[in-house]
């Protein structure tokens, strides 16, 4: 019977969550499997997997081909690397001592490889945060200083219209206090006016003489004279 180690499909939409399966090729994806050997969650950064690599092994060992994407799987955690140990293993050209020395050494440096890019994605999201917080924190202040720059002109501004209301006022009530001075020389003028023409009027008195001029009443022998 030819088997195949794949995936099989589990959880919601747009959240999908597989079981590594081993099962017979002709089976559906999602149908009946023969043995269950690790678990594949995507939704993870990294990706989390769960895989029994000794069964794995024995299942490659067996014959059984790995799809694409458990093939990837497998060979990320090693289950394949195993599968070349353990040929050489049975061919004799290495002992199981050395096999399972240099699997160890591989699993550790997978590890610290696997630890590091954690590292480094941690680092990449605290940088991150941090920098959106500053972005923030910078965003808040300058609000801050607009608003309180909006403040202090409003302030000036106010400041500004009662000084000119005060300098209005100040300048009607000084130009009403001239005016009130300047109205008695009107009444010295009216008085002065009606004073001079009395004093003038004199002089009208001492034309009178020239109703003395009788010359047409010496006219009067003329007309004797003519008779």
């Amino acid at each position: 019977m030819a088997t195949k180690i794949r995936l099989q499909r589990h959880g919601r939409k747009q959240r999908p969550f597989y079981h590594i399966v081993v099962a017979d090729s002709r089976a559906p994806r999602d149908g009946r499997f023969i043995e269950k050997i690790g678990t594949y969650n995507p939704n993870t950064n990294p990706a989390t997997i769960n895989l029994d690599v000794d069964k794995a092994t024995d299942w490659l060992l067996k014959g059984a081909t790995p799809t694409d994407t458990a093939g990837a799987i497998l060979s990320y955690k090693g289950a394949k690397y195993k599968k070349h140990l353990q040929v050489g293993v049975n061919k004799g050209s290495i002992t199981q001592e050395e096999a399972d020395k240099k699997f160890a050494q591989w699993l550790a440096d997978k590890d610290a490889q696997v630890q590091g890019k954690k590292d480094d994605l941690a680092k990449a999201t605290a940088d991150k945060r941090a920098a959106a917080l500053k972005a923030e924190s910078e965003k808040a202040e300058a609000i801050a200083a607009k608003i309180q720059a909006k403040y202090a002109e409003e302030v000036i501004e106010e400041s500004s219209d009662e000084a000119v209301e005060e300098g209005s006022s100040e300048a009607t009530v000084t130009e009403e206090t001239p005016a009130a001075e300047e109205e008695t020389p009107a009444t010295e003028e009216v008085t002065a006016e009606a004073e001079a023409p009395a004093e003038e009027e004199a002089p009208a008195e001492e034309e009178a003489p020239a109703e003395e001029e009788t010359p047409a009443e010496e006219e009067a022998p003329e007309g004797d004279s003519a008779e």
